[in-house]
């Protein structure tokens, strides 16, 4: 999602606390080292990819998972450090309330034009830094929709696979899933049978 707006160097940092007087109106409120950071609400196209691999992980997470979407996290203890990926995974016995503050196993972004330079370097650092495991980026393009899968090694991301269109996305972890990234776009009433390819 793209940043509309933002906290100025004017005020006080804030804190998640503050992040409870903002209005619930269907935009992303984020911190970044007490800087407010304010997303618009999501496209359709951007949307319905977000629902259907929130559906198709749902339906493939074994017991003892939970796929969220748009759970906030505190990092690392700080306050002033809040992001809220558009999909992740955690372990059921992780749940925290209100927010998260142990890494997910798993954090998702998918990108928007606006947001590519954030998904692809802002965020992919911070979720390596915050010590998530695996971090996928999501790219709803009609002419190539992909996938790229990074896992964490010595504190950085590793990139393991990137699939595009009618290939097959195929991975163990946090569980094993596959994906074809034709299918979270793809206008046909099918699709819920087709997204994990041949043998789903």
């Amino acid at each position: 999602m793209s940043v509309v707006s933002s906290w100025t160097d004017e005020h006080e940092p804030m804190t998640v606390d503050d992040l409870k007087q903002l209005p619930d109106d269907g935009r992303r409120y984020e911190l970044v080292d007490g800087r407010l950071d304010v997303s618009p609400s999501p496209v359709f196209r951007h949307s319905d990819t977000e629902s259907r691999l929130h559906l198709h992980l749902g339906n493939n997470a074994p017991k003892g998972y939970k796929v969220l979407q748009g759970a906030g996290y505190n990092f690392n203890g700080n306050r002033r450090h809040h992001r809220i990926p558009d999909l992740s995974v955690i372990h059921s016995d992780a749940a925290e309330f209100p927010y998260l503050t142990r890494p997910p196993l798993l954090a998702i972004e998918v990108v928007s034009p606006e947001s590519v330079l954030r998904d692809h370097h802002t965020k992919h650092r911070e979720y390596a830094e915050f010590g998530i495991q695996a971090y996928w980026i999501v790219t709803p393009a009609p002419d190539e929709p992909g996938i790229i899968e990074f896992r964490l090694s010595d504190g950085a991301f590793r990139n393991v696979q990137q699939v595009i269109g009618e290939d097959t996305f195929t991975t163990d972890f946090p569980f094993p899933i596959r994906i074809v990234p034709h299918w979270l776009l793809c206008d046909d009433d099918d699709w819920r049978d087709r997204i994990g390819g041949e043998g789903d």
